[in-house]
């Protein structure tokens, strides 16, 4: 144990000028989503596309759904966005006045792709010569253009709205209030345009941030009870804190948070049908900053016992197999031990 005023210097608040997150040690959270969908309306809505036959406009979204966050870790940026969008758009030859209408979706703006892999379907409402010919425009030019302008947004999230996430130390405060006094301010800009990059491990604007390589899982796992037993033990705080040893929060109703095994698993309810199927937004702390995979259980009662089958995407590879591992050592096998479930208990 350290003695008396020896104690480790990332706790000592002194050496921060604001007395808080001690050389940006600890991991904090900045919600950008308000933002985020004010910047795309700002940067979609009214965006024309055209060539030299044809002119088409998005005239609004009319979906525009997700969070983004921007973290900070031990003075590292990493940012997590993911946003489905729908629109509508109208266009017209230039040589005629007959419009045409038709729709937009992005179902796929994330920090698992870059701009230019950014997917945009486009469909027209009518099913013409025409409007095919416009509708093709706007597919082929508008994807570009689209690209373009969310690669803008990229930007701005990483380069200008999140920049206060990290903090400055004392010695960076006095650094900074030297550059100032002799008009560095330019200079200590260009300093953290620089540590934004270098947390993000890219040069380029566009690739700025953490790109993390996932990996799919699944599971198939015979329990010897009813489809209503299980999904109860997987539903109900107190099952849930039986089987897994420890204080557990459950929020069961969409959009209610989780949290198990002393906050190690975190999470929320996406979508939830009784004895039928349960979708979660879920992670585990080990796992980077603020990254959430999506964990489907599909239960199906066969004769003497229930199948259930897990779905699991955007697990970290680097955590794939311990992640599998927690899977059969600390949910099917705890449930099986706990409540009986197991075949040589049956």
């Amino acid at each position: 144990m350290a003695k008396w005023g020896e104690g480790d210097p990332r706790w000592i608040v002194e050496e921060r000028p604001d007395a808080t997150n001690v050389n940006n040690w600890h991991w904090t959270e900045k919600n950008c989503t308000q933002w985020s969908k004010d910047k795309i309306r700002e940067l979609l809505t009214g965006l024309t596309v055209e060539d030299d036959e044809v002119f088409c406009e998005i005239k609004e979204l009319t979906k525009l759904e997700g969070e983004a966050t921007a973290n900070n870790r031990k003075a590292k940026l990493i940012f997590f966005y993911e946003f489905e969008i729908k629109g509508e758009w109208s266009g017209k030859m230039k040589s005629g006045d007959k419009k045409y209408n038709g729709k937009f979706e992005i179902p796929n703006l994330s920090e698992e792709n870059d701009a230019s892999e950014i997917d945009v379907n486009v469909t027209a409402d009518k099913d013409t010569d025409e409007a095919y010919k416009i509708k093709e425009v706007m597919r082929k030019k508008g994807t570009s253009l689209i690209q373009e302008q969310l690669a803008k947004y990229i930007n701005e999230l990483k380069n200008e709205y999140s920049r206060d996430v990290i903090k400055p130390t004392k010695d960076n405060a006095n650094v900074a209030s030297s550059e100032k006094a002799s008009g560095g301010v330019n200079k200590a800009k260009e300093e953290m345009n620089k540590m934004v990059i270098s947390s993000s491990g890219s040069q380029s604007s566009n690739n700025l941030g953490v790109k993390i390589n996932t990996k799919k899982l699944v599971l198939t796992e015979d329990f010897r009870c009813s489809v209503a037993d299980l999904f109860n033990v997987l539903t109900n705080r107190e099952l849930v804190q039986a089987f897994t040893g420890s204080p557990a929060i459950l929020e069961f109703e969409k959009g209610g948070r989780f949290s198990l095994l002393n906050d190690y698993v975190t999470g929320e309810f996406v979508e939830l049908v009784p004895e039928k199927k349960i979708v979660q937004k879920w992670r585990i702390k080990t796992w980077p900053a603020a990254h959430y995979s999506e964990a489907t259980f599909e239960f199906e009662q066969k004769d003497d016992k229930t199948v259930l089958k897990l779905t699991q995407i955007g697990v970290p590879e680097s955590e794939y197999d311990k992640t599998k591992e927690g899977w059969q050592m600390n949910y099917w096998g705890r449930i099986k031990q706990v409540f009986g479930y197991g075949d040589h208990y049956f």
